[in-house]
């Protein structure tokens, strides 16, 4: 198949819808499909940079999250690139600026659109004039009015599922958690890496993610004082950059933590598994994830996750052997505490490859080529359908 995937987020740019769109290119593209990718530009990519099968377009900084990107123009543009490529299918990956023109690239071609809902907006509506001027009723609007001409959707878990059905979204669902090139993960490119930080004989624990307030990365660092009065060593790498980091940085001095909390900055994309493998454990207290790609990531590495209570992350880390949740402090506290003081009593295998199986690359592929399969069946169908009652009312003119 030849297949557009339209998204405003691609990389350099470090997000986990970023890296499931990788994960999908390389894994379709391992199969025998030709990908393309329609994004954004990026200040940091140079306008005559070669990026095989990537294409472009025009874009400003978005509204309140100023490190993400929406394209001003190229509608036409895309169009015509789309039908020199000969597009099978769209997939659109974000409902703004490139999603728009995507589904207007599908039309434009009688193409089927397949749309992956990846983020809960509701989560995110105090960002916006400090939620004073959209509630979950726009959302709801928004989100309808966006997938009525989509042929199907999927989604990275139930949680995101249950949203659309509230929402009252007609076209069929797919649940598809998003899958891991588990090869990246087998070995570290760089095992000196705990080595160079200074941390080789130290305890160290993991956050990393866009540095984000909706990921709540100031409720790890509130918990640290008491996980440091237990393991005094203790070290917290916090990985990935964003608007949240100078109000960290501020909280972990008030707390007197600067020996204890590490602020990495954002790694290139290709050094990530190191950061996991370097660690002993992946601590998350986001409460906003419809699928937390780094629990899984952090998985493929061999690391335990300490996550917030929720309906995906409960049923994820459904055995210590893989991690566990908590909904309080003094929750968070004991569970990284003990992992630390007990490392070897929670080291059964078995339980991680069953979830690392479900979780793979290729399976994420092979239910998306199903997917998209599916979806031109059934545009084929409704364009018959349409066709014939064209021509009905035709006949009858």
């Amino acid at each position: 198949m030849n297949i557009g995937i339209f998204t405003d987020t691609y990389f350099p740019q470090v997000s986990g819808v970023a890296t499931s769109i990788k994960t999908l290119k390389d894994d379709l593209e391992r199969k025998g499909n030709s990908v393309y990718i329609f994004t954004t530009t990026d200040p940091h990519v140079p306008d005559d940079a070669v990026e095989p099968n990537v294409f472009r377009f025009t874009s400003v900084p978005f509204v309140s999250f100023t490190d993400r990107r929406v394209a001003v123009r190229g509608m036409f543009h895309a169009y015509h690139v789309a039908k020199e490529l000969n597009l099978d299918i769209v997939h659109t990956q974000t409902e703004f600026s490139m999603g728009y023109i995507g589904k207007f690239v599908a039309r434009q071609l009688k193409v089927p659109t397949v749309h992956t809902y990846h983020t809960m907006y509701e989560s995110y509506l105090h960002y916006i004039m400090n939620g004073h001027l959209l509630r979950p009723y726009h959302v709801k609007q928004f989100m309808r009015a966006y997938l009525y001409h989509v042929t199907a959707v999927i989604t990275p878990s139930d949680r995101a599922e249950e949203s659309l059905q509230r929402y009252g979204v007609k076209q069929p669902i797919s649940v598809i958690p998003t899958g891991v090139d588990l090869t990246q993960f087998k070995a570290a490119k760089n095992p000196k890496l705990r080595e160079q930080l200074g941390l080789a004989d130290v305890p160290v624990l993991l956050s990393l993610s866009r540095v984000a307030y909706e990921k709540r990365i100031d409720k790890v660092i509130d918990a640290m004082p008491a996980i440091v009065e237990a393991c005094p060593e203790v070290v917290l790498l916090v990985v990935g950059d964003g608007p949240a980091r100078e109000d960290l940085e501020k909280q972990t001095r008030e707390l007197q933590m600067q020996d204890h909390v590490r602020f990495i900055g954002e790694v290139d994309h290709s050094e990530v598994p190191d950061y996991y493998r370097a660690a002993d454990i992946f601590v998350s207290a986001s409460d906003s994830e419809s699928q937390g790609l780094t629990y899984i990531e952090a998985l493929a590495a061999g690391r335990k996750v300490v996550a917030f209570a929720g309906e995906y992350t409960n049923s994820l880390l459904d055995d210590p052997a893989i991690g566990t949740t908590f909904t309080v402090q003094s929750e968070l506290v004991h569970q990284v505490v003990n992992y630390l003081k007990h490392p070897q009593a929670f080291d059964d295998p078995a339980p991680r490859e069953v979830k690392l199986r479900a979780i793979s690359a290729d399976l994420f592929g092979d239910r998306v080529l199903k997917v998209y399969q599916d979806a031109t069946r059934r545009f084929q169908d409704e364009q018959t359908l349409r066709d014939e009652a064209l021509d009905d009312s035709t006949l009858k003119g």
